[in-house]
């Protein structure tokens, strides 16, 4: 019994070092079995949460999204940060309606910008439906981007309809020349305005117009602007929002007002992945041409128009610098750093 029970550790102890000495001499097979990077997987943190603005804020990504629930239970944003696109920390309540006195529901569509190293977190609130109701896009600020945020205004930015857009669905462009602009609407009408250095207000353009109107064909909300080069991408999202075929379409320009002929639809549903892929942002790794899409879209079977994910994948160009249709995978993107 004894020389039995010491025969079985021999044997597995010899097995276990003719395979380690085929494994040295076949390394790059020994590699192939691990050498797959390690994916974020979509969606890249759990929770019903949808229009996220991305942005890339020191070493960290930043995403801002909205919580997606019932209008009267989005009363607060939260965020997440990540090193790497794929582990992600939940930072909670990052902004509530605590700290906005006029804000009481349908917290949305945050957009995110530094400037003077400080953080201004743009929001809509309360889905105003008429210039005579309380509400639209505010601005709250902090020191760091994790918050807190509190009012920066103690006011709508713009409380009203202007060439009538809703007041929705703001996004924050920095152009090269370091002047800042706000992009928003929603009700399919797109305004562009220039915002003052502080953030306290909007500025005129040369001509005395603020509110500029540049609403491309099919445009319904959710603007987004990057330049690329010489060109202005502007960016949207098309259909409704609680069906299936929600979608991001974009046009280019030599100026970030236009005018934007729409060239065509980049992101939309997989039926064998997810359906309302919509409401997006983009981010550019600094000094690197690579780009990602950071989006929305309603997991496989789910009817409630408040479940959507929020998910990355890649975003390329083609030889005319156009934007390559995006493909939606259950995979997302390896690990980068910013």
């Amino acid at each position: 019994m004894k020389r039995h029970s010491f025969a079985q550790p021999r044997k597995l102890l010899f097995t276990l070092l003719v395979a380690l000495s085929l494994s040295a001499l076949c390394p790059l097979h020994a590699a192939d079995q691990t050498a797959t990077p390690e994916h974020s997987g979509n969606p890249i943190f759990p929770g019903w949460y949808a229009d996220p603005e991305a942005k890339i804020f020191g070493k960290e990504f930043w995403i801002y999204p909205t919580y997606s629930a019932k209008y009267d239970e989005q009363v607060f944003l939260d965020a997440f940060s990540s090193p790497d696109l794929v582990h992600w920390t939940k930072h909670t309540r990052v902004l509530d309606t605590n700290s906005v006195t006029w804000a009481r529901r349908a917290m949305w569509a945050p957009a995110v910008a530094e400037n003077n190293g400080r953080y201004f977190l743009f929001f809509g609130a309360n889905d105003i439906q008429n210039d005579h109701q309380l509400g639209g896009i505010g601005i709250a600020v902090a020191d760091q981007p994790a918050g807190p945020f509190n009012d920066y205004l103690g006011k709508p930015l713009i409380g009203q309809f202007h060439n009538g857009a809703q007041p929705i669905d703001q996004f924050v462009f920095k152009d090269q020349d370091g002047q800042y602009y706000l992009i928003y609407g929603g009700w399919r009408h797109c305004n562009i305005c220039r915002l003052k250095n502080d953030f306290r207000g909007l500025e005129p353009f040369a001509d005395g117009t603020t509110y500029k109107e540049i609403t491309p064909e099919g445009y319904v909300e959710g603007s987004v602007m990057f330049r690329r080069g010489a060109k202005y991408y502007f960016m949207w999202s098309e259909g409704g929002w609680t069906g299936p075929n929600y979608s991001v379409a974009y046009a280019m320009a030599d100026s970030p007002l236009g005018p934007f002929k729409r060239i065509g639809k980049i992101l939309q549903q997989d039926p064998k992945v997810a359906t309302g892929a919509g409401h997006h942002s983009v981010i550019q790794l600094p000094g690197k041409d690579e780009w990602y899409i950071v989006y929305h879209r309603r997991p496989l079977g789910e009817t409630d128009g408040n479940h959507r994910v929020t998910c990355i994948d890649h975003m390329e160009f083609d030889t005319q610098d156009h934007i390559k249709p995006v493909k939606i995978t259950f995979e997302a993107v390896p690990p980068a750093k910013p």
